[in-house]
C-alpha cells in the first residue's frame, strides 16, 4: 500500500504514513495540503517577483550605462572608456540573478526536479541581502526543507 499524499510505501498494519504522517482513512486529511503543497506556489511567485525587481535595475544599467559618460565623467578620460563596461557589467550580472530568479520561481511552481535544489542554493544565498533577501532566504528553507530527504517534492514532480 502506498501513502496518497507523498507516495512512501506503507506496512500494511500502519494506522498512518510513516514519512507524511496522514491517517488511512481519514477524509479530512486526505484532502488536506502539506505545508511543502500549500508554500510551493506562493514561494515560486516570490522568487519570479524577486527576478522582476532585479531586472529592471539590469535593463537601466545596461541601456543608460554609456549615456551615464557623459554626464558622470568629464575630463578623466581613462575613467570614460572604463565607467560604460562597469555600468554594463553590473547590469548584466543583474540580468543573470534575475534570469535566474525567475526560472527558478517557475520551476518550483511546475514542481521541476531541478528547482528545488536550486531554489535551496538561491536562498542561502538570499540569506546574504537584507532585508527582504533574507526573509525570502529563509521562507526558501522554510518550505524546501520541511520534508525529510526531499521525498514529498520528488513525489510531487513525478505527479505534477
Amino acid at each position: 500500500m502506498f501513502c496518497n499524499r507523498c507516495g512512501t510505501e506503507m506496512p500494511s498494519e500502519a494506522a498512518a504514513c510513516p514519512n507524511c504522517g496522514r491517517r488511512i482513512g481519514d477524509p479530512v486529511s486526505a484532502v488536506a495540503q502539506s505545508r511543502l503543497e500549500r508554500h510551493l506556489h506562493i514561494l515560486g511567485i516570490l522568487w519570479i517577483a524577486t527576478g522582476a525587481l532585479f531586472l529592471i535595475p539590469a535593463v537601466i544599467l545596461m541601456a543608460l550605462g554609456p549615456a551615464f559618460v557623459h554626464f558622470v565623467v568629464h575630463d578623466q578620460e581613462p575613467l570614460k572608456g572604463l565607467f560604460p563596461v562597469l555600468l554594463v557589467l553590473l547590469g548584466s550580472s543583474l540580468a543573470v540573478l534575475a534570469a535566474g530568479g525567475i526560472c527558478v520561481g517557475l520551476g518550483l511552481m511546475q514542481t521541476r526536479p531541478w528547482a528545488r535544489i536550486t531554489a535551496i542554493i538561491l536562498g542561502v544565498l538570499a540569506l546574504l541581502h537584507p532585508p527582504f533577501g533574507t526573509a525570502l532566504g529563509i521562507y526558501t528553507l522554510w518550505v524546501l526543507l520541511a520534508d525529510e530527504h526531499g521525498n514529498e517534492y520528488s513525489y510531487l514532480a513525478r505527479i505534477g
